[in-house]
C-alpha cells in the first residue's frame, strides 16, 4: 500500500510543501509544484535534462526520490539568475550560441555550475567530463564547452575572451 507523506522541499531558497507517495521522484514533485524549468527527458538518468543542484551538487532529479531531499537545498535553473541579471553561465550560453532548441540547457547549466563550483579553473577535458552526463541533440557541444569556459573565467573574475 502506497501512502502519501507531506514533505517540505526548499527550492530556490523557498520552502514548499508537497504530498508525495514513497515512489515519487524529485522530478515529478518539482514539476507538480510548478517548476517546469526542470525538464523531463529520458526519466532514467541518461540525458541530464532534469539536473538540479542538491546542496550544491548536480544530480538527475529523475533518479532521486523526493522524500530523500527533504531538508536539503534544491536549486533549479530558475534559482541562478534573473532576466535582468542572468548568472554568468546563463549569459555565456545565450551570448555564445550554446543554446539551440534549449531543452538540454537547464540541465547543462546546472551540471556546469556544480563542476565550476568544485573546480573554478576547469580544463577542456574537465568540462567534457563534467558535462558527460548531459546529452544535447542540437549543438555538437563545441559552443556549450566554449560557453562553460567563458563563464568559468567570468566567475573567477578573469573576464572572458575578447
Amino acid at each position: 500500500m502506497s501512502r502519501e507523506k507531506t514533505i517540505t522541499l526548499t527550492i530556490n531558497g523557498r520552502a514548499e510543501q508537497a504530498s508525495v507517495p514513497p515512489h515519487r521522484t524529485l522530478l515529478e514533485a518539482l514539476r507538480d509544484l510548478g517548476h517546469v524549468e526542470v525538464k523531463c527527458g529520458c526519466e532514467k538518468g541518461d540525458c541530464g535534462a532534469c539536473a538540479v543542484q542538491v546542496d550544491g551538487l548536480a544530480m538527475d532529479s529523475c533518479l532521486t526520490l523526493a522524500w530523500m531531499v527533504e531538508g536539503r537545498e534544491i536549486t533549479t535553473i530558475a534559482g541562478l539568475g534573473e532576466r535582468d541579471t542572468p548568472h554568468p553561465l546563463q549569459k555565456a550560453f545565450t551570448d555564445g550560441g550554446g543554446i539551440q532548441c534549449g531543452y538540454c540547457t537547464p540541465g547543462m547549466i546546472m551540471a556546469a555550475k556544480s563542476m565550476i563550483d568544485r573546480n573554478p579553473e576547469p580544463s577542456e577535458e574537465d568540462i567534457r567530463i563534467g558535462l558527460s552526463g548531459n546529452l544535447c541533440r542540437c549543438t555538437g557541444y563545441t559552443k556549450i564547452f566554449e560557453a562553460v569556459e567563458e563563464a568559468a573565467a567570468e566567475m573567477r573574475g578573469a573576464g572572458g575572451k575578447s
